[in-house]
């Protein structure tokens, strides 16, 4: 992967030319299924690098209001107020993850983590603490295929998930999901990781 690709133009670009494959075009059935369950739709929850936030969409026509999406590129937020008008633009924000500091009950990693340069993965999973309420938890799905210098995607396993995560979460769910989308059967694991207090 060359160097610095990566950055708000890069994105910026790929969405402009809609070069999005990664782009299913409805929210992720996994994360669907965690938040038809959950009854307070009071919490508090950010999506980042969110792209067209369509897991957005769906928890704010569901009831869930207090949602903030944050991406690096500015099209995918423009899209999703194209798609609901009345989505709080305040709580649509075009930044860097590592540059956010509200507090959240909970973060939906979908197709975030796997988009980052992974020598940034530990920086990701101490800012993720940082911006969890206690108690708070990271769930969504990450994916279950080998990491190589040839993405984004870039993969990752079970065991380099929970040596990355455990210092600092409480693994409590780290499982292969049955619920994936065709394309992606086999090659994503559901988790919930509640930040643990240190």
């Amino acid at each position: 992967m060359k160097k610095g690709k990566l950055n708000p133009n890069y994105w910026e670009n790929n969405y402009l030319n809609q070069n999005t494959d990664w782009d299913i075009g409805y929210a992720s059935p996994p994360i669907v299924n965690y938040f038809e369950k959950i009854v307070n739709k009071n919490i508090s929850i950010l999506i980042p690098g969110a792209g067209n936030a369509y897991e957005a969409e769906y928890l704010f026509k569901l009831g869930f209001k207090n949602i903030t999406v944050l991406d690096y590129a500015t099209q995918p937020l423009i899209n999703l107020q194209k798609r609901i008008p009345t989505f709080p633009d305040n709580q649509l924000v075009q930044d860097d993850f590592f540059n956010h500091h509200k507090k959240y009950d909970i973060i939906i990693e979908q197709t975030f983590f796997c988009a980052l340069n992974p020598v940034l993965r530990a920086s990701y999973a101490a800012h993720m603490h940082r911006l969890l309420h206690l108690g708070g938890s990271i769930i969504g799905v990450l994916f279950n295929f080998p990491l190589s210098d040839e993405g984004p995607p870039f993969g990752g396993s079970v065991s380099e998930y929970k040596k990355l995560f455990s210092t600092k979460f409480e693994i409590k769910v780290l499982e292969l999901c049955y619920n994936s989308i065709k394309p992606r059967q086999g090659n994503e694991l559901f988790i919930i990781f509640e930040k643990k207090i240190n």
